[in-house]
């Protein structure tokens, strides 16, 4: 079996204590004098395999512990060297700071035990005061030892899991920033495409209605369909930024759009439909008097723009139909739009607009669906009405 390599330190405290020990029997400083069964130099032996267990005293403390108790045992039967007693105690306290845990969790109660069964012992067996010294002693010699150095092993695991508790919160905390980050991104988005889109969607077909219809009065209207779009879109982005900016900045609160503008919306696009032949009803079927959370009138206003700027970019000639309705439970948004082949310019689209619906009213724990039904595109958004149901 191959020993591990010694660490450093260890092989430092080693050639120390086999220093200190030679120097010790060198000047015939014995741990006792009445032991005449060896000749003196028979403590170096003892001493020396000691010192060797020190060098394993960190690589293998179970084997440095076994065999420098058999060495201690040894050197009480020599004149003694204080080096050897010193030495074990190290390789006690050795074996509870690295060895296994229930290395660790045993020795300080075997330790103990053998102290106070040698106490006992001995004053049975002396009858003197003096026999408590033994007692004592071997206390010191074991017991300590275990004691303290399962006292710093607690303490370095104790750290250890403070360490990992408190890696385990950082990452928990950038996991939390990383969506929170995430969530903003997201409602950035979705703001930033049904505020613009609308106008863009308008700018673009009148444009390429201006370009393919090659006349004054074509070309006179497009352009201030066009005018107007740009002018909204820009007061839109206006707004846009207004909402990224810090509020504590002293800058003034953006109103936040509610269903009482979807009167004023549907006439935006009335003026950006009628060259696509398509006319725009609204059914406001809400009892008057009872409020909704700001985040629902918001939602609600956002899918019916949306629904708008799709109903102008892909509705065939006809008539789009919006209602919006209450119960004491939900607000229910309908849009339909004419489905079928379209003739004239269209503009492109990309499919976010419908994830982004979605978006908003699952975010508020709501349903929607969107989707042909015969000659029908039926967009349909159920959201919740009560505060409590939006704040939970």
């Amino acid at each position: 079996m191959k020993l591990p390599r010694p660490h450093r330190h260890d092989v430092l405290l080693a050639v120390t204590g086999v220093l200190a020990g030679l120097l010790l029997w060198s000047l015939g400083l014995y741990t006792t004098t009445v032991r005449e069964l060896l000749p003196a130099w028979a403590a170096l032996v003892p001493m020396t395999v000691t010192g060797a267990m020190e060098m394993l005293r960190r690589s293998a403390p179970q084997t440095a512990l076994v065999v420098g108790t058999l060495a201690v045992i040894a050197d009480q039967f020599t004149v003694g060297n204080l080096a050897t007693v010193l030495m074990f105690t190290d390789l006690m306290y050795a074996a509870v700071v690295y060895g296994h845990p229930a290395m660790a969790r045993r020795l300080p109660v075997t330790t103990g035990v053998i102290t106070l069964v040698v106490t006992l012992g001995c004053v049975a067996w002396l009858r003197t005061p003096q026999a408590l010294l033994i007692g004592v002693l071997t206390g010191i010699v074991c017991f300590a030892p275990a004691v303290t150095g399962a006292t710093l092993r607690n303490h370095r695991e104790a750290a250890v899991a403070a360490r990992l508790r408190a890696e385990q919160t950082a990452l928990l905390a950038e996991m939390d920033r990383s969506q929170a980050v995430a969530a903003e991104r997201a409602r950035m988005a979705r703001e930033l495409h049904d505020m613009v889109a609308n106008h863009l969607s308008a700018i673009a077909i009148h444009s390429t209605a201006a370009l393919s219809i090659d006349t004054a009065e074509t070309s006179r209207d497009a352009l201030g369909v066009i005018r107007e779009n740009s002018v909204q879109g820009l007061a839109e982005m206006r707004r846009l930024i207004g909402l990224l900016r810090d509020a504590g900045a002293g800058q003034e609160a953006v109103a936040v759009p509610s269903l009482d503008g979807l009167g004023a919306l549907l006439d935006q696009a009335r003026t950006n439909g009628s060259a696509s032949g398509l006319g725009f009803v609204l059914a406001d079927e809400r009892p008057p008097g009872r409020p909704l959370p700001a985040p629902v009138e918001l939602a609600a206003y956002r899918i019916v723009q949306e629904s708008l700027t799709n109903a102008l970019k892909h509705a065939s000639p006809g008539t789009v139909t919006v209602r919006v309705a209450r119960t004491d439970a939900a607000l229910t948004v309908d849009v339909d739009s004419p489905y079928g082949d379209r003739p004239g310019p269209r503009a492109p689209g990309s499919g976010a607009g419908l994830v982004g619906m979605r978006e908003r009213a699952e975010l508020l724990g709501g349903e929607f669906t969107a989707g042909r039904s015969g000659a029908v595109w039926r967009v349909r958004a159920a959201l919740p009405a009560e505060v409590e149901a939006v704040e939970a």
